[in-house]
């Protein structure tokens, strides 16, 4: 009985360890939950198996969401854009370890296929739609392009790019704010709606970052499988994808041409 009880008490201190060992990796709601689970899990499970951990998928219903977790340093690991990572590299320490592969982020500004809109001054005095305010390439940069401009608009927050792509294809807005990859992403019946009007100057892409809480060791782990992630036919497939051809290593000032913008979007509430 003794020796029973000794096995029982062996086997829920095993759990529970596995169970503190698992990671979070939170994903930027740039599209749906469901979508982004089904792009994604098959990628958090290949990095587990080249690297060793227990790394398990999240995201948020949507992007001011995913901000408020990471301001609380809810996700072990998280894929965030680059205004996300400065801004949360110093409030919360985040700390990048990897992005895309020769690779700078662009923000699109599409319309509806057959629109007459042809250039960015048709745009005034409309309404637009964004993903999201800190949303750093299809809001913040397509917004000051239009600014630039002198484009008058009223931007409208609908949650995440997909959003952004539907709602125009729909007619509902006249044009709206997104990213090359995710629109690439798209389901082909709606991007064949769409034409992309005006596309932004370049920047450093999205980055994956760790909380200060992770080792040193698990970190290097993470890292090796993501920077190893294009090298088999499998992996390969699973990045394409995301429409990512790699990762490769980053540092923190790789983001300075983020942090040279000075943008302030955040409370310090």
């Amino acid at each position: 009985m003794r020796k029973k009880l000794f096995l029982m008490l062996l086997l829920f201190v095993s759990w529970q360890c596995l169970a503190e060992k698992s990671l979070s990796f939170g994903i930027v709601p740039q599209q749906s939950a469901s979508k982004l689970a089904k792009l994604w899990t098959p990628i958090i499970e290949k990095l587990n198996e080249q690297s060793g951990l227990n790394i398990h998928f999240t995201t948020a219903p949507n992007i001011p969401t995913f901000e408020k977790r990471l301001t609380v340093g809810e996700y072990d690991i998280a894929y965030m854009n680059p205004y996300h990572y400065v801004v949360f590299n110093t409030s919360t320490g985040y700390q990048a370890i990897a992005k895309e592969r020769d690779k700078q982020i662009k923000g699109i500004i599409v319309v509806p296929k057959n629109s007459e809109i042809s250039r960015l001054t048709d745009l005034q005095n409309t309404v637009l739609a964004f993903p999201a305010p800190a949303a750093f390439a299809a809001t913040i940069l397509t917004q000051a392009d239009l600014a630039a401009q002198q484009v008058s608009f009223t931007p409208d927050y609908v949650s995440s790019h997909d959003s952004v792509y539907r709602s125009v294809a729909k007619g509902i807005y006249p044009a709206g704010g997104g990213v090359l990859r995710t629109f690439n992403n798209l389901a082909p019946q709606i991007r064949e709606q769409l034409r992309i009007l005006w596309t932004t100057d370049g920047y450093t892409p999205h980055a994956i970052a760790v909380h200060p809480r992770i080792t040193v060791e698990d970190t290097l782990k993470l890292q090796r499988a993501l920077l190893n992630m294009d090298q088999d036919a499998a992996g390969k497939q699973l990045l394409e994808s995301i429409n990512i051809n790699g990762f490769e290593n980053g540092v923190d000032a790789d983001w300075d041409d983020i942090r040279d913008l000075q943008l302030k979007l955040f409370s310090k509430d």
